[in-house]
This record gives C-alpha cells, sequence and structure tokens, in this order.
C-alpha cells in the first residue's frame, strides 16, 4: 500500500499539460504515492452544470493532498450560453470550483512564495525572497453579493447614514458586493504568517490593508495583527496601505519578508509580486488547511495554448515541490528545487516566455534528467 494518496485534478487547456509535465518529474523521484486523477472544470460545468462534481469533492476527501492544474472561468452571462441546452432552465449559476474548494474544505490559507531564480532572464532582481499568506475563505471573495439589490439587504443598510444618497436608485441598477471578515478567520491568517516568519528566520510581516479608507474591515484586521506582534518580538511587523504596497514593491522589493492579506488584496499583490521574479510561468500557490491542502500554478488555464505545450511549466513544478514540503518529505523538497534552480540557471531549456521553443514537457525532462 501507498504511503500516500495524491488527487491530481488537471482541469481545462494547459492545465492538463502543466499536470504532465509535474507527473514526470513526480515519476523520476518516485514518490510513495498513488495518483487519482479526478473532474474538475469548464466542460463538466457545460455538460453536468457544476465545474466541481460532488464525486470529486468525496474523492478527494480519501486522499492526503492534491495537485491541481487550471480551469476556465468565464461571466455569468457567458457561462449560461455554454451551459448545455436541457439545464438551461434550471436556475443554475457557474461558480468558481478552486473557491468552492477552499471554502469546502476550509483551505484559508493562501502561500504564495515569490522567489528569484538565477538566470531567469525576467527577473527585475536576483535578490527577491517573499512569501505571501492571503487568506483564501473571506474577504472581498467571500460570494455574498447581490444584483438586483433584495429589499430586506437595501432597508438594512439604510441604517447606515451614508446609504441615503442611493435611497431613490431602482434595485436593478445596484449590485452589491460585501467584504466579510471575521476575527477568526483574521486571526488565523495573521498567526501562520508570524510563525512562518519565526521559524524561518524571517525579520519582518508586513500587513497589507486600507485601514485609512475600510476602517471598519481593515481596521479590524490590523488590530488583530498589532496585537499578536507582541507574541513575537523577534518579528518585526511593519504596515503598509495596499496602494503603497504596490509601489514599494517595484521600487524596493528585496525589503520584504512576509506579507500578509485579505483576500482580494492578496490577490492582486502576490500577482504583482509574482511579475518580478519571471510572471505567472513561476508563480506556485498552495491552498493550505489544518487538514488538508490543495497545490497550484497560479495561472489560468490560457485556451489559446491548449494542446502546444507552450505554457511554462515551473509553476507547477515548483507548486509540487510545496506538496512534498506539506507532505514532510523535506529533502525530496530541496532535491526538486535544486533541479529546477539549476535547470533555469543552465539556460538552455526555456518555454516561450523565456525566449526559448522548449515545450514544457522539455523543461520536465530537463528538470527529471537533473534529478
Amino acid at each position: 500500500m501507498s504511503k500516500y494518496k495524491i488527487s491530481v485534478l488537471p482541469g481545462d487547456g494547459v492545465g492538463k499539460e502543466v499536470i504532465e509535465a509535474a507527473m514526470i518529474v513526480l515519476d523520476k523521484i518516485n514518490l510513495d504515492a498513488e495518483y487519482v486523477e479526478g473532474d474538475i472544470g469548464w466542460e463538466f460545468w457545460c455538460q453536468e452544470g457544476d465545474p466541481l462534481p460532488e464525486r470529486t469533492i468525496e474523492q478527494l476527501k480519501g486522499t492526503d493532498a492534491c495537485l491541481f492544474g487550471a480551469i476556465t472561468s468565464k461571466p455569468k452571462e457567458d457561462a449560461l450560453k455554454e451551459l448545455h441546452p436541457d439545464l438551461r432552465d434550471m436556475d443554475l449559476s457557474y461558480f468558481s470550483p478552486i473557491v468552492r474548494l477552499r471554502q469546502e474544505f476550509d483551505l484559508y490559507t493562501n502561500l504564495r512564495p515569490c522567489k528569484a531564480y538565477p538566470g531567469n532572464p525576467l527577473n527585475y532582481r536576483d535578490d527577491i525572497d517573499l512569501v505571501l499568506f492571503r487568506e483564501n475563505t473571506e474577504g472581498m471573495y467571500a460570494g455574498v453579493e447581490f444584483h438586483p439589490l433584495p429589499d430586506a439587504v437595501r432597508n438594512a443598510l439604510l441604517l447606515h447614514p451614508k446609504m441615503k444618497r442611493f435611497q431613490d436608485v431602482p434595485a436593478e441598477e445596484i449590485a452589491l458586493s460585501t467584504r466579510i471578515m471575521t476575527k477568526k478567520a483574521c486571526t488565523r491568517i495573521c498567526r501562520r504568517a508570524f510563525e512562518y516568519a519565526r521559524s524561518n528566520k524571517r525579520k519582518s510581516v508586513t500587513i497589507v490593508e486600507k485601514p485609512n479608507v475600510l476602517r471598519e474591515t481593515g481596521g479590524f484586521i490590523l488590530d488583530i495583527a498589532r496585537k499578536m506582534s507582541t507574541e513575537f518580538s523577534d518579528v518585526e511587523l511593519w504596515e503598509t496601505n495596499v496602494d503603497a504596497m504596490a509601489m514599494w514593491l517595484v521600487k524596493n522589493p528585496q525589503d520584504y519578508d512576509v506579507l500578509v492579506a485579505e483576500n482580494l488584496f492578496g490577490d492582486i499583490i502576490s500577482d504583482l509580486a509574482a511579475q518580478l521574479v519571471g510572471g505567472l510561468g513561476f508563480a506556485c500557490s498552495g491552498n493550505i488547511g489544518d487538514d488538508y491542502a490543495v497545490f497550484e500554478p497560479t495561472h489560468g488555464s490560457a485556451p489559446k495554448y491548449t494542446g502546444m505545450y507552450k505554457v511554462n511549466p515551473t509553476a507547477m513544478l515548483l507548486a509540487t515541490k510545496m506538496m512534498l514540503e506539506w507532505l514532510g518529505e523535506k529533502e525530496l523538497a530541496v532535491h526538486l528545487e535544486e533541479a529546477i534552480a539549476a535547470i533555469i540557471l543552465e539556460g538552455k531549456v526555456r518555454t516561450y516566455d523565456l525566449g526559448g521553443r522548449s515545450t514544457a514537457l522539455d523543461v520536465a525532462n530537463a528538470v527529471a534528467q537533473f534529478l
């Protein structure tokens, strides 16, 4: 019997190709694992009205971790147009399956390392090595939205004095998205950031918010971070507004160690940080809870490149490295990262984004050969 059981969700488009690349590397390191492929993505929305079928949820519950490729997501109206005709009158609504996975399994930490590997011609600087902790289940991505605005919601909101200027706006002319932040979620994401900083000898944790405008929600998480920092006297707490953070990351990215942010701000800042170290082709991500984790590259399904094996699989390989770390296979993780770094430094095998003509499988085979 295998030591681990790993769920593999290729998803859509190039997600299938980068997963194929990851499997080449996993076969080479001979991880003692059974791999179980599951259904997720656009085709299941179109044919079944559910991009994350219940059978996939049940499958994941019987595994130790998950490797995820990429999915296609489209706006509400476009999604309905592609739904099978037999399903169009069933009042179905497309919901991101990766967001649902995060909420279903309470994968509250989105861990985004952004590290510059020497030899990458797209690096902004070679000395960038920061890690972002993004709260993964609440904030602006909680999914509590309204359009048109229900009377009950409007009446409740009218208790707030700043809503008076909207009281005569027709319901169909108002769309509302909420930013929900709880003490539990804010506390645990801040704690994970501080614990990571301490255990990895990082000097600072920077909380990225906008409390001067979003006074209640932004002030809420900031207050929690300030109080928690007293438990971690060996780690400095830095505070910055999200717009200023974007500027400072471009100007002095090497100054930062660990960043922590709510869902939306973390999403934006992590993509900015990813571009500093080569773009989404190098951006890996871990969706981590207390008992389960899903690891993925952060790029999309890139439909125009489907079938061409053109997309850089490094982000997927680095996500695989993260999975090995989470499983406790730290030595294998170190070897895999060393191999990835060596191939980048050598520069002989490069995908189109790096000015080369190598395929995703060429990169995977080069890493496997180095291993």
